[in-house]
């Protein structure tokens, strides 16, 4: 297990809600960047210290190694001048029992700075030209202590595993292990996206982080559904965002049967042997329009449309 320490800026609220860091993977210059680079070397298991704001203020582990993915939507006009292509980490956080301002303990912290590539500087101010810095395990440790975390389940808990899969689920993970001609990191990638986990599921929430029908924003609540199914996608359609909605479960199951589905401009379509009771016990509406889908939505969507007027 390796300690690291990230600088979010006016990023962390993204990053801290939606339980990821993302980075550019070179300076808008071109140029390569220590503090990217190291978004590829991070690991499962590896902690990871959020700073911001003059505070470290919760503590993460990491879940999945970098995977590159496009920026975040969710960033908005921040970091504009940065490149759309980065490095994308998934991430479990907590909140720090007792958030710490490192210059106040500046004195302990200083003899176990990086000697280059340090995330403070050292009289306890930020380095603004740091992302993730890798930090010592004797830093590691004394901030775990700082943050009176020594006892949080974070450090306790086995790390998330893709759940035991139904028939036709575990037919198409063994499927993706026989595929011989992409590497293994592609397949566990692709394994998860099947089961709604993993970079998949980032991608879609980057991009769409609430149920598009009841608006409940909670990622435990929600399923990464496939618009065009896992059957008859490439590889890079499994793991295209674009390909993907955010649904609560009851939504998720009748647009998985392609009993509802969604024009272009967000209006919802119910098909006409889905009873008015279902809809009425589970708070829907055959009018229901949502917000209008991105533009690399639409041919995942025209996809389901066939399939949801061939049961007509």
């Amino acid at each position: 297990m390796a300690y690291w320490w990230v600088n979010h800026k006016q990023t962390r609220n993204h990053e801290i809600r939606g339980g990821y860091l993302w980075s550019p993977i070179r300076n808008a210059n071109g140029a390569r960047n220590q503090s990217y680079d190291n978004m590829s070397l991070v690991r499962p298991g590896d902690i990871v210290f959020s700073y911001a704001d003059g505070y470290v203020g919760a503590i993460g582990q990491i879940v999945e190694s970098a995977a590159v993915s496009p920026k975040p939507t969710e960033f908005g006009a921040v970091g504009d001048y940065w490149s759309n292509e980065g490095w994308l980490v998934d991430v479990q956080f907590s909140p720090a029992a007792k958030p710490i301002r490192p210059k106040d303990h500046i004195e302990a912290i200083r003899p176990h700075l990086p000697k280059i590539y340090s995330p403070i500087q050292l009289n306890g101010n930020g380095n603004q030209g740091i992302y993730l810095a890798a930090i010592s395990d004797e830093l590691g440790k004394l901030l775990i202590a700082l943050l009176r975390m020594e006892a949080d389940p974070i450090f306790a808990s086995p790390l998330p595993e893709i759940p035991v899969p139904d028939e036709s689920l575990l037919t198409d993970l063994q499927e993706i292990g026989k595929i011989s001609a992409i590497p293994e990191t592609q397949r566990i990638q692709l394994s998860k996206a099947r089961v709604g986990q993993g970079l998949f599921r980032n991608r879609v929430m980057l991009l769409d982080p609430s149920c598009r029908v009841t608006g409940v924003r909670d990622p435990r609540l929600l399923i990464a559904s496939h618009i065009k199914p896992w059957r008859e996608c490439s590889n890079e359609e499994r793991l295209d965002g674009h390909n993907g909605i955010m649904l609560s479960p009851h939504v998720d199951a009748l647009f998985d049967a392609h009993l509802i589905s969604f024009e272009n401009n967000g209006k919802m379509l119910v098909h006409p042997t889905l009873p008015d009771d279902v809809l009425h016990r589970w708070s829907l509406r055959r009018d229901t329009e949502v917000e209008c889908f991105a533009p690399e939505q639409t041919k995942y969507l025209e996809h389901h449309r066939s399939s949801f007027t061939q049961q007509f």
